[in-house]
């Protein structure tokens, strides 16, 4: 039986489970009731070993061999937002023959589903090689992307050889995607009555300057083949002022600045420096971290800084996603990215772990009102991820 027919097979279960996962609301930080429902379907299918971490990540292994693969879906999903634009409750967990419907189908706990039911049918067909595989749950990411596996690095001690991200690809493979990193910019002024402005130094008008020229920056920024082009977004601009009659003596912007290949932060930052330069406004850079307890309580500080990274498409772990497509479903892969970023801005961006995606679900309806996946979707990617390690482990040989 190969794994496609064995995961059609299993395709209510994967249903059922799929629901579960969309019932147990889990916003980011509140992600303790969708972890208890992975560790019973975990340990119902037979996972090796199943633990939860400090921080609440959920750790299921299977195999204890030399070569060590991580297969990784973050659980926490977004607000949301108005519920009147929902056709259907968004934690009802519905379905029908197509699709099942609700707050984090596709972003992204379709992607814990098959990766759960994928390793069921790893090990039914004994699709074992010397290698262990770490299936992780992993809380926060919508807040804060990559903190959940800095945890896992730095703290639990698993670095793997090779990581499987499992946000939706549309079935695709892909290699990469731009980073980002969110800072602020603040001018400072002097207050004074609204009534004599001219007594004052308006930090708001100070800023409007910068502001102009970022406006600028976003049409003449890096483009790459692959990744495309870098943007920045003034996001948010708040004010300091006496009184809504008094001349503003601080202004602050938020930045969001998407990374393509070749930018940095310290490259970002010379930019915004430039136009200090070319506005003669004294203004300062205010880089961010990111800090909030986990469901457990635990705060693990994080600087909100989320490397570019891209993967060439003939690396091994690249070629093993291509051939495991291939050898599932007997055709061959799209190789492409991502619009957003994910947990990979950690495991390849800052450990420069070979990472790989490949994800059920569509990109279209993440964060998106009548959020939903393909059960196709979900079948398929469990079959893929039963046979991914082992085509994985057998091509570096």
């Amino acid at each position: 039986m190969t794994t496609l027919e064995l995961a059609e097979k299993y395709r209510e279960d994967i249903v059922k489970f799929m629901s579960k996962l969309i019932k147990a609301r889990s916003y980011s930080g509140e992600e303790r009731e969708v972890i208890q429902v992975i560790k019973e379907e975990m340990e119902k299918v037979g996972f090796d070993e199943v633990k939860i971490d400090g921080i609440g990540n959920i750790l299921g292994r299977i195999g204890n061999g030399k070569h060590v693969i991580a297969m990784d879906a973050h659980i926490d999903t977004v607000e949301v937002g108005n519920p009147d634009l929902w056709d259907k409750d968004p934690f009802s967990g519905d379905w029908d023959d197509e699709w099942v419907y609700g707050r984090g189908a596709s972003d992204q706990k379709a992607g814990m589903c098959s990766m759960v039911y994928g390793m069921k049918i790893l090990k039914e067909l004994n699709l074992l090689e010397d290698f262990t595989v770490y299936v992780t749950g992993t809380v926060m990411e919508e807040d804060c992307d990559g903190l959940c596996w800095r945890y896992i690095v730095e703290e639990d001690k698993i670095k793997p050889d090779f990581v499987v991200i499992t946000e939706p690809t549309s079935l695709n493979v892909y290699r990469g995607h731009r980073g980002r990193i969110e800072f602020r910019i603040k001018t400072v002024g002097l207050s004074a009555h609204a009534s004599a402005p001219e007594r004052g130094d308006n930090a708001i008008y100070k800023m409007a300057k910068i502001i102009n020229e970022i406006e600028k920056l976003n049409e003449n920024l890096h483009y790459d083949p692959f990744l495309g082009k870098g943007t920045i977004v003034v996001s948010q601009i708040f004010f300091k002022s006496p009184s809504h009659n008094a001349v503003p003596d601080e202004c602050v912007i938020h930045i969001d600045r998407r990374l393509t290949a070749g930018e940095t932060k310290e490259s970002a930052f010379e930019e915004i420096k430039e136009i200090f330069r070319k506005t003669g406004i004294d203004a300062e850079i205010v880089e961010l971290t990111y800090s909030k307890p986990a469901y457990t309580g635990i705060e693990y500080p994080v600087e909100k800084y989320f490397p570019t990274w891209v993967l060439e498409e003939n690396s091994d772990v690249v070629q093993a996603a291509k051939e495991t497509y291939v050898k599932t479903f007997g055709k061959e892969p799209l190789i492409d990215k991502w619009t957003f970023s994910t947990n990979g801005i950690a495991t390849a961006g800052v450990y420069n772990i070979p990472t790989v995606g490949f994800g059920p679900g569509d990109e279209k309806y993440a964060h998106a009102p009548n959020e939903k996946v393909k059960i196709e979707h979900l079948v398929k990617a469990a079959a893929f991820y039963a046979n991914f390690p082992k085509t994985l482990v057998e091509k570096i040989k």
